[in-house]
């Protein structure tokens, strides 16, 4: 799918009636086969470069090629309810021209929202500011999975089940490739600072790029903590589980003594032979009364053992 777009007015609008040679950005949202032989024959798209773009194993790039400049970065994927706390990473391609930058996602996803959006005043300026979204989709994404964390972690002290325990282990899934793709950005970014001269970005176009290196390394580290946080404690919560089920199963044989000791009583009174008392008219209470009281004795057995 294709969508063409044009700054007017310090801002990025959609525009349909424009062609792909006279818009400002053009947008591709999984390509076609046709559309993809129109980025590699008519832009100069190298073939290689475009599968990168939607390979979500691809890793992060920055290629100078003579009339473009190819950038290929990992960004969050929308989360799902149905990816089970899964959160996966994408890729996405920037091809910067002279007259037009060319975007190629995989999914479609919205783009140009947020305040950052709210006055762009070159292709230089939407190119980085896209790269900031991606950025702030990451710490966004990072900010959710220590809540869910932490709510499971409270779910996981009075409960015997594994559910939780999995759920932790794919969160700790989802941070390792978000480590990795947030430090295989970073690479590219230095990269792409230190050609910012070759590629044409002014002192403001660099100062924002700073800024942005300065983010995804705020954001590395968070994702190295959490990481970090939630490896280290998995083995603990395990033991949590099994110490509750031992609590479990230690109020199971409890109860199943109490059972037994005044079911012992009466089965011995109930025997087809001759035994003290069967023909006393209060027999039947007496023996309710020594099962009762055989259950008064073992909980203050208990308790004094501390058991």
């Amino acid at each position: 799918m294709q969508k063409t777009y044009a700054i007017e007015n310090g801002k990025i609008t959609e525009n349909r009636n424009i062609s792909a040679e006279e818009c400002d950005v053009l947008l591709f949202v999984d390509p076609a086969a046709s559309e993809q032989r129109y980025l590699v024959d008519k832009l100069n798209i190298d073939e290689h470069t475009l599968a990168s773009a939607l390979d979500p194993e691809e890793l992060p790039r920055l290629e100078l090629e003579p009339d473009h400049t190819a950038l290929i970065l990992n960004r969050p994927r929308n989360y799902s309810g149905k990816d089970q706390l899964v959160f996966k990473v994408a890729s996405m391609g920037l091809f910067l021209f002279k007259d037009k930058l060319v975007i190629v996602i995989p999914e479609d996803i919205p783009l140009f929202i947020g305040k950052r959006f709210n006055s762009v005043i070159s292709l230089h300026d939407i190119f980085l500011k896209i790269i900031y979204n991606a950025i702030a989709h990451y710490l966004e994404h990072l900010r959710v999975i220590n809540m869910i964390s932490e709510e499971i972690e409270d779910k996981m002290t009075e409960s015997v089940d594994n559910k939780y325990l999995l759920n932790l282990f794919s969160l700790e899934k989802s941070l390792v490739y978000y480590v990795r793709a947030i430090t295989a950005n970073g690479f590219v970014f230095e990269k792409l600072r230190n050609f910012s001269a070759r590629i044409g970005f002014d002192e403001t176009s660099r100062e924002v790029l700073d800024d942005i290196i300065v983010e995804n390394t705020q954001s590395q580290k968070q994702a190295d903590i959490y990481s970090n946080i939630l490896a280290g404690l998995m083995d603990a919560r395990a033991s949590i589980i099994n110490n509750n089920l031992n609590l479990l199963m230690k109020r199971l044989n409890a109860i199943t003594i109490w059972i037994m000791v005044p079911t012992f009583i009466v089965s011995a009174f109930s025997m087809n032979v001759a035994i003290p008392m069967q023909y006393h008219p209060n027999a039947f209470w007496m023996v309710i009364g020594f099962a009762v009281l055989s259950v008064w004795i073992t909980i203050i057995y208990w308790k004094h053992r501390q058991w």
